[in-house]
């Protein structure tokens, strides 16, 4: 990976405190300040993710080879592990589903962005077949699978259409969400679906996933800017602004913006993608940054007086996650 000039007023990329949060097994999930915390191991959760964000960025093989192969090693007949201690020991018999899920999704990207690697793709194809009665887990394996269709994988499609029965339909009504409260991660839930009735061609289940994002973007807007579901949540008459915000929100709400336009180019969602990424950079309930340009790091949250100083894994791929997004979205409108 290399830093991505500057473009169109965003800032370039460092990948510089993503490295210094890779060990000698993967990527450590805390750190204090900038310096990760040891003592707190390693989780399927951030390696998938980084796995996400590498692949997408365009990382050869040497920048990959430590959260691929912590993800392969993760791999059991029933799932992944998630948790690693710093001397590289599973200290749990299986994680959740979410880890699996991240996993899967990971694993998908790598192929998706040409990686054939016969051990990769076996474990790609291991976890298409799983399942999971959690809403979150559902759609990141509905991720991986429309990842694994563009790359023409034959076990894509049933994971498909086995995720999308898993996933409820929002009621009628105000509070148009398939919970009674939004919790994390949210936007993934309509960009799953956008995304699989994309690859699947069926046009009602892309035209779900927008009325759910549009409803989404809704709630989460503040006056110019987004105001993101906080780590508390958020239930029906709770309005923001509210804290601790959480990078993953703007990530998350950025590429179903792009899913969405790609369905819906006549739609607002260029604007809204840009307006998510744009949370990272200030333009937020607090007007400060998350990003510190200087080393790639992602500060932990939003506070009302700030932001968190803490740089863990999941913020920092947060973050790079929606500005590589946004780098990405520029360079598609100039060709």
């Amino acid at each position: 990976m290399t830093s991505s000039n500057s473009v169109l007023g965003l800032p370039e990329l460092s990948w510089d405190h993503l490295r210094r949060l890779t060990g000698p097994f993967g990527l450590y999930e805390h750190a204090f300040r900038d310096m990760p915390r040891l003592g707190h191991g390693y989780t399927t959760d951030d390696n998938g993710r980084a796995l996400v964000v590498a692949a997408r960025a365009g990382a050869d093989r040497r920048d990959l080879r430590p959260y691929l192969e912590f993800v392969l090693a993760g791999r059991t007949e029933n799932g992944w592990h998630n948790r690693m201690s710093v001397t590289g020991r599973w200290t749990d018999r299986l994680g959740p589903d979410d880890a699996m899920g991240r996993a899967v999704w990971g694993l998908a990207e790598v192929v998706s962005a040409g990686d054939r690697d016969e051990r990769v793709l076996t474990a790609l194809r291991h976890g298409l077949r799983m399942t999971s009665p959690h809403l979150r887990s559902n759609a990141y394996l509905l991720l991986a699978a429309a990842c694994a269709h563009r790359a023409g994988l034959a076990e894509a499609e049933p994971s498909l259409r086995a995720g999308l029965a898993r996933i409820p339909h929002a009621p009628a009504g105000a509070w148009a969400w398939p919970e009674p409260r939004l919790t994390y991660d949210n936007g993934r839930i309509p960009e799953a679906l956008i995304r699989a009735g994309a690859a699947l061609d069926a046009a009602a289940v892309v035209d779900r996933g927008l009325a759910m994002l549009a409803w989404l973007v809704g709630i989460e807007s503040g006056e110019g800017h987004f105001s993101f579901t906080p780590v508390g949540g958020r239930g029906p008459g709770e309005r923001g602004p509210a804290f601790d915000q959480q990078p993953i929100e703007a990530w998350a709400m950025v590429d179903a913006c792009r899913a969405a336009g790609e369905a819906d180019p006549s739609g607002p969602w260029a604007d809204l993608a840009r307006q998510a990424g744009e949370w990272c950079l200030g333009r937020n309930d607090v007007g400060v940054e998350l990003y510190d340009a200087e080393t790639g790091a992602g500060f932990d949250g939003l506070k009302p007086e700030g932001v968190n100083l803490n740089r863990g894994a999941e913020s920092t791929l947060s973050v790079l996650g929606s500005l590589w997004a946004l780098h990405d979205a520029a360079a598609q409108a100039g060709r």
